[in-house]
């Protein structure tokens, strides 16, 4: 606008009895208002985490918070974190969900959930007017399957339970970390991530337990792992091969970073066995326990860290479950065992590295 229009304009407010400069006060204010009104989601996500997170009924509620945030990250930012939350549509929530609604289907649930949550607190501060895009009930529940009818089990190749103690005794020839990691897992039956991301803090040696945070469990809860002889046995190994490292299994290249989660698999091929999978051991230890122990199915659900419906069993599986799972876990270490050494006798590993 030129300064001759700028004039012109002046004189048709003072024609109107309006006074040009209170009226460019309040524009401006107006526009400052406006701008005021506009958060990114990203901004918001971190506003409504730092005023929530001191209420999450979490015991370890840093890690909660470390789970929304890493969550968040990972799926929602790359989607629409820098926009204006006033933007936000379903054709973007579902931009982050559909991709992974059938694979991920719990992980994509929890994901709805706390953008929901997110753009609600916006509309109570003021930040967006428009419906909630990420709502469930009478909207996404159109577009999107059930969770419960889209969630499967899914099979992983495992390894028959009558062959483990053969393959144990093949699998402790093998030297390097890949074999002690491999190992870990099948004697502490744990998921893969969490032995190879495990670091020297989370064990009490002494009293023979691994407590892993509630921030690397897939139920999002700590869980307990009383450790047999055999698998405490197996850590000493991987501790004096770890030297300064954090990591009990760290990289090959980098003692900074954990052994990749390819390794164990890499191993399984090169011992002749890629048609089945790590993760597949934990079927195998679920089969040998139901099939030839007499084990409660609560200890063994518990030992499989599987969160347990009924909340009256799951509130006793807290309270007395820990020195019952060690008991499954020395049967499970002896049974491994067998086809080398005397059930109940601690293997004797070679330390060649």
């Amino acid at each position: 606008m030129t300064e001759t229009e700028r004039a012109l304009d002046q004189r048709k407010l003072l024609a109107d009895g309006k006074d040009p400069l209170g009226f460019k006060r309040a524009a401006q204010l107006e526009r400052s208002m406006a701008e005021a009104s506009i958060i990114t989601f990203d901004s918001a996500a971190a506003s409504y985490i730092a005023s929530h997170k001191h209420g999450w009924k979490n015991e370890k509620h840093e890690q909660h918070e470390q789970q929304w945030k890493n969550t968040l990250a990972t799926y929602s930012s790359p989607a629409f974190g820098s926009l204006p939350v006033g933007q936000i549509e379903t054709a973007l929530v579902m931009r982050v969900l559909e991709p992974i609604w059938a694979s991920k289907t719990e992980t994509a649930s929890r994901i709805r959930g706390r953008i929901e949550k997110i753009l609600d607190w916006c509309k109570t501060q003021g930040y967006r007017q428009a419906e909630n895009p990420a709502r469930w009930k009478g909207h996404l529940e159109n577009l999107l399957s059930a969770p419960k009818k889209t969630k499967k089990v899914e099979h992983h190749p495992a390894m028959p339970w009558r062959d483990i103690g053969t393959f144990m005794q093949e699998l402790r020839k093998r030297p390097g970390s890949s074999a002690l990691a491999l190992e870990v897992i099948i004697l502490t039956n744990c998921r893969t991530n969490e032995a190879l991301q495990a670091t020297w803090t989370e064990f009490d040696f002494d009293a023979a337990l691994w407590t892993i945070p509630a921030g690397r469990m897939k139920g999002e809860k700590e869980h307990f792992i009383p450790l047999s002889d055999p698998a405490l046995a197996v850590f000493r190994l991987a501790r004096a091969k770890a030297g300064e490292s954090a990591f009990v299994f760290p990289g090959a290249r980098s003692k900074i970073k954990p052994l990749s989660n390819m390794a164990c698999l890499e191993l399984l091929k090169q011992m002749g066995h890629g048609d089945v999978t790590v993760h597949g051991f934990r079927s195998s230890f679920r089969d040998w326990a139901g099939e030839s122990t007499s084990r409660a199915r609560e200890v063994i659900e518990h030992a499989m860290s599987h969160q347990l419906k009924d909340k009256a069993e799951a509130a006793y599986a807290r309270g007395t479950m820990l020195e019952r799972r060690r008991g499954l876990m020395a049967h499970w270490a002896a049974y491994c065992a067998q086809p080398a050494l005397t059930p109940g006798v601690v293997p004797i590993r070679s330390t060649v590295a």
